[in-house]
């Protein structure tokens, strides 16, 4: 289990956040830090905007206000080319994969190589199998995604966010669609890859196994308040939160 370290040093910084489709407000004053290293929850109950949150932190959506800082850099008030540095920094690892399903394995996870590197063909297919062996798929390189499991799917997800050793890792809903089992050996995989590339690692996610398992730190986002809620180490927030709605998603199947 990581512990948040005591010489904390910001990583990503979300300050004044407001997420929004047109006029509806999906989450407003979103204001929190994401320390070097932590691997952090994005939790909260169906439709808060877990998701959303993470679009506007990996570039996918602009905030209608706030700022989404990395090492202390805007990141939508940067231009163009310094946003492109900042992604090539970061890895996502989607729901459902997120596989081509015309390519193969080995073909899916060079991608990211192939666009932003000079690496000839041969040194990315040892970092391809370098991958796939980091996920336990040694041998897989050649098979298509609708030849194995659900699992093994967001295994190659996976394999393909940490193709270039990133800074940092996004996921959303890693363990959902799988049996406690499989659940469980992912999420020692994330840390057990958290630990071997140094990276920051921000998980979305609403299961709680794997918010206590590996989360050092979060953040709660409330549908009803439309805000944040509750921020800190989900253990010392199960036993220190006075809030009856993030108690009640804590301690949820245990009667």
């Amino acid at each position: 289990m990581p512990e948040i370290k005591k010489d904390k040093e910001p990583h990503i910084t979300v300050k004044d956040l407001t997420m929004a489709y047109g006029s509806f407000v999906v989450q407003r004053d979103l204001t929190f830090t994401i320390n070097r290293g932590d691997i952090f929850i994005i939790m909260g109950g169906s439709g808060c905007g877990k998701s959303t949150l993470m679009r506007h932190m990996v570039g996918l959506k602009a905030p209608a206000k706030g700022q989404v800082l990395y090492d202390g850099v805007s990141f939508w008030d940067a231009d163009p080319a310094v946003r492109d540095r900042f992604m090539q920094k970061i890895g996502i690892s989607y729901q459902s994969g997120a596989l081509f399903s015309s390519m193969t394995l080995a073909e899916n996870i060079s991608l990211p190589l192939q666009q932003y590197t000079d690496l000839s063909a041969d040194q990315i297919s040892e970092i391809v199998s370098l991958k796939l062996s980091l996920v336990g798929l040694t041998g897989f390189d050649e098979y298509y995604p609708s030849e194995i499991s659900g699992g093994m799917q967001k295994r190659v997800g996976l394999a393909r966010a940490i193709a270039m050793d990133p800074e940092i890792v996004f996921f959303d809903e890693p363990s959902a669609g799988l049996d406690p089992i499989s659940a469980h050996l992912l999420d020692e995989l994330i840390l057990e890859l958290s630990e071997s590339l140094n990276s920051t690692v921000v998980i979305v996610t609403h299961e709680l196994a794997s918010i206590f398992a590996i989360g050092n730190n979060s953040v709660f986002l409330d549908p009803e308040a439309k805000t944040m809620i509750a921020q800190g180490d989900p253990k010392k927030l199960l036993a220190e939160s006075k809030n009856p709605t993030v108690h009640k998603f804590l301690t949820r199947g245990q009667g």
